[in-house]
């Protein structure tokens, strides 16, 4: 999108006629189900609960299936203040603890069993809780981020319900599994695919919509998150150019490349922070420490944000930060190199891989690039949900560290991916998802 396209675009009203479009296919009764494509940001748990609130007025009593406990306690929340008049039921395995957010609300109610939920009107829980569930059916289930639930677990519960509305990212990781798969690759029952694909294999003349509008990523993001991870499904930005700022209330401590990558992300949203080309471990002890001091100094250094939610600005503290990686023992080390800093606050950041971080949001991300110092581009390291995850989770600004020599890799490394017949090539492949991303990144480079 141009700008002047841009400037004419009403992004609320284009999201507004997409929700209108997708509750008039919930309303359509010749549809067992319809699947919404989202981008990163783009209001799916507000589709979701609308979504409910709609099927209640009509009638319906819905059951919302999510993939994790933290997610089901998100949309429990949310219905429960949105829909005050509602009694909400929250689904739970035996040794659940509610948190305190669930726990102080009225119109909800904690249960292990279907029968003592009885009484009410939206019933929410996690996919692998709702298979255990027998003997009971529902007319609408809302299935929420449902690319990330595996075939097999939808085949589990597929039979509690007559309808179904996915909603879901397309471009995030696929389904985790511990097991290797390789047994299953290419066969029509393959279990480890993700839900909706298979869904829509079986029901092609599924309707699928796709929310235009990201209101997470800013106008500095959404076009290069777009055009890498999402090509055939543009979006935009929510808020226009100028909307979202990130200045300093302290001067920065001399001229130093952490300073001059801070000052490169303030103002454009993006940088890249490169060390030297070396190859190295996964737990390479630069590469993480230029990571969490990069956090100590914008923290520091009173970073203040401005937004459309905060117009006189807002001076961002540990919760606003992230630090992204691809593996455990690298967040391991992360959280320990702030802890060396000795800032109280330093716990506070989230530090996390892309599997943990999927879903959430923050104002700044800091991302440890999957590929850094590495000698070869395995499939994990180059798979598209997991940068595109790292990549997504800003309002404000993302900064990547990684060594010198990502896109001379790219441009060396051949596949070694194994062809299976019956499988779709996936589009956007890792090569041209991270190339679209350095080449961008290339403008936004501080040499560390």
């Amino acid at each position: 999108m141009t700008p002047d396209d841009h400037a004419s675009f009403d992004p609320a009203a284009a999201a507004a006629a997409a929700t209108t479009a997708i509750l008039a296919d919930l309303a359509e009764t010749g549809h067992r189900a319809v699947v919404v494509d989202s981008p990163p940001g783009a209001g799916k748990s507000t589709l979701v609960v609308r979504a409910a609130g709609d099927l209640v007025a009509g009638g319906e009593r819905p059951i919302i299936v999510a993939q994790t406990n933290n997610q089901v306690d998100d949309l429990t929340v949310r219905l429960a203040e949105t829909h005050p008049d509602m009694t909400i039921g929250r689904l739970s395995a035996t040794g659940y603890t509610a948190p305190p957010s669930v726990e102080a609300l009225a119109n909800t109610v904690v249960a292990t069993r279907v029968a003592d939920l009885a009484g009410c009107r939206i019933v929410v829980g996690t996919s692998a809780k709702w298979a255990t569930v027998r003997d009971t059916t529902f007319g609408w289930a809302i299935l929420d981020e449902s690319y990330q639930m595996r075939s097999d677990m939808l085949l589990q519960i597929v039979e509690q319900f007559d309808r179904g509305l996915f909603v879901g990212d397309p471009g995030q990781l696929d389904p985790f599994t511990v097991v290797g798969t390789e047994r299953w690759i290419g066969l029509p029952h393959d279990p480890t695919r993700n839900g909706v694909t298979v869904m829509l294999d079986h029901n092609p003349g599924t309707p699928v919509h796709r929310l235009p509008v990201s209101w997470r990523l800013p106008a500095t993001a959404a076009p290069t998150v777009s055009r890498a991870f999402y090509p055939f499904a543009d979006f935009t930005a929510g808020t226009g150019e100028g909307v979202r700022a990130l200045e300093f209330r302290a001067a920065g401590f001399g001229s130093t490349a952490l300073d001059e990558t801070l000052a490169m992300a303030f103002a454009t949203g993006w940088a890249l922070h490169e060390l030297p080309r070396r190859h190295v471990p996964r737990t390479d002890g630069e590469t993480i420490q230029a990571a969490a001091d990069l956090a100590v100094r914008l923290l520091d250094r009173g970073a203040v944000a401005t937004c459309e939610r905060h117009r006189g600005g807002r001076v961002l503290d540990a919760g606003d930060i992230a630090i992204g990686v691809a593996h455990r023992d690298q967040a391991d080390l992360v959280r320990a190199a702030l802890a060396r800093t000795g800032r109280l606050y330093a716990a506070h950041v989230a530090v996390d891989t892309a599997n943990r971080l999927q879903g959430r949001e923050f104002e700044v991300v800091i991302v440890v690039h999957p590929l850094s110092g590495r000698r070869d581009a395995t499939t994990f390291h180059l798979e598209t949900g997991r940068l595109c995850v790292l990549t997504s989770r800003h309002r404000q600004a993302c900064i990547v560290v990684a060594r010198e020599g990502i896109t001379d890799l790219l441009d060396s490394q051949p596949s070694t991916e194994a062809v299976h017949l019956s499988v779709p090539a996936k589009f956007p492949d890792g090569w041209e998802a991270n190339q679209v991303m350095m080449a961008m990144l290339e403008g936004h480079r501080v040499a560390a």
